[in-house]
């Protein structure tokens, strides 16, 4: 063990409080270990492995591939498995017409994005500059430019090192969206009001976009937006000619209950659109940049600036292959029982909130967030990993700051596992309360 400890020193990774899983096996939405146990996989794994682990219809897609080709340039042979993964990709989530743009992984999907966007703003509207606007609790990617821009105050770099830039506007979410001394924190879609005063303060002839996730990712744990607050973004930046990007890495591929979490409301589509983890769903790395049929013809435009690169390893026919898997189980789900059991465990999760020590309980599908009184979080996760599921924790904004869990379970798991999961939650929660570790602060009201 100490020889693995020092090894593990020297992977410059993501490291947790808690001891790593030495996993030996893993199959569906189960982790079997190296000491017999198992554990189950209650935010599919970095809220990617939608469909579980093991998939027959993956392997089947990929071996067939094997066979063909490993690897092959789209911009040198002709790209027909991508060509098929594009038209899957726009028919799923209902933009049949869409043009899209595969790349490696989802931070590069905003990145490339962002460059559509700046094209497509210069090529209509003459625009020089080409800002992007995003919200205060936000996470866009991984990558110096995303970082910068995006609001997830635990990742963002050093002001110094920050390139200048930052979030515009205040997320529509309690308390990323202070109302002021002596006002109580609630939310509407007048807060999409705040967006037009970005744009305006910025100056709309220097603003390419605005950049947001329709419902909130990992950096505040689930929020969803109030009604008709997308609309209205969409109608705000609509008449300043400010394309709307949503940010849907994680959200999209029916995470929520629906192909894409914009479908939740009516108006609220965007004019270029980011998939990633849903797609992949942990057996590859990659993205999908969507832009609406409208707009694409202005990035072939003449005079238009060249086309961001996409990458060496942008869909490779492997990749693309397993892509084609995923979709192929998504598209065998039963969509009605989906948002059944995605109704059931939300249902499930909000009886949560009357134990001592939970915030709140927020989310849509097979994506919540259960946030938990300060100093919670890693004994919350403890009790439940020794009871047999693992969360994925979130840390957002706040005084004091929110954290918790996100619970986002393998869109291919059962009645059977998502009670268990809220069984197992549940009593982690009491075994807490039971040592003492909870001081009953006041629930957070999300309004």
């Amino acid at each position: 063990m100490d020889q693995y400890l020092h090894r593990r020193h020297r992977l410059l990774t993501s490291s947790r409080p808690l001891p790593d899983f030495d996993v030996v096996t893993a199959d569906g939405p189960w982790l079997h270990l190296a000491d017999g146990r198992r554990v189950f996989d209650g935010s599919s794994g970095l809220v990617c492995v939608n469909v579980g682990q093991g998939s027959p219809r993956v392997r089947a897609r990929v071996e067939a591939q094997f066979t063909r080709a490993t690897y092959a340039g789209a911009a040198v042979v002709r790209p027909h498995v991508q060509l098929e993964l594009m038209d899957r990709i726009c028919r799923a989530v209902g933009r049949p017409q869409d043009s899209v743009a595969l790349v490696t992984c989802g931070t590069l999907g905003v990145e490339v994005a962002i460059g559509l966007a700046r094209n497509i703003a210069r090529a209509r509207s003459g625009k020089r500059r080409a800002d992007i606007l995003t919200s205060n609790l936000s996470y866009h990617g991984n990558s110096a430019l995303t970082l910068a821009l995006a609001g997830n105050h635990a990742r963002r770099p050093r002001p110094e090192d920050g390139l200048d830039l930052g979030p515009a506007f205040p997320a529509p979410y309690p308390p990323a969206h202070d109302p002021g001394p002596g006002q109580p924190p609630a939310c509407d879609v007048s807060c999409a009001e705040e967006v037009a005063k970005a744009i305006d303060d910025r100056g709309a002839e220097n603003v390419a976009a605005v950049l947001i996730e329709p419902v909130n990712g990992t950096t505040g744990g689930a929020y969803t937006p109030p009604d008709g607050y997308l609309r209205r973004v969409a109608e705000i930046c609509r008449a300043r000619d400010v394309l709307v990007i949503h940010d849907e890495v994680l959200t999209g591929l029916w995470r929520t209950g629906t192909p894409l979490a914009s479908h939740h409301w009516d108006g609220a589509a965007p004019d270029l659109c980011i998939l990633s983890k849903g797609l992949g769903a942990g057996y590859t790395s990659v993205a999908a940049v969507l832009v609406d049929p409208d707009l694409a013809p202005l990035l072939r435009h003449p005079g238009a600036d060249p086309l961001p690169a996409m990458g060496t390893m942008a869909t490779h026919p492997l990749q693309a292959a397993a892509c084609l898997g995923v979709l192929d189980e998504l598209e065998a789900l039963d969509r009605t029982a989906l948002r059944a059991r995605g109704e059931r465990l939300g249902d499930r999760l909000r009886t949560l909130t009357g134990l001592p020590g939970v915030r709140d309980v927020r989310g849509l599908g097979h994506f919540y967030g259960v946030e938990v009184a300060p100093g919670l979080l890693w004994p919350l996760m403890e009790e439940a990993e020794q009871r047999g599921v693992f969360f994925y924790p979130f840390t957002g904004t706040g005084h004091p700051k929110s954290e918790g869990l996100v619970v986002a379970p393998p869109l291919t798991s059962t009645d059977e596992n998502l009670e268990f999961l809220t069984a197992v939650l549940g009593a982690a929660m009491a075994a807490l309360n039971n040592q003492g570790r909870v001081h009953s602060p006041p629930t957070r009201l999300n309004i």
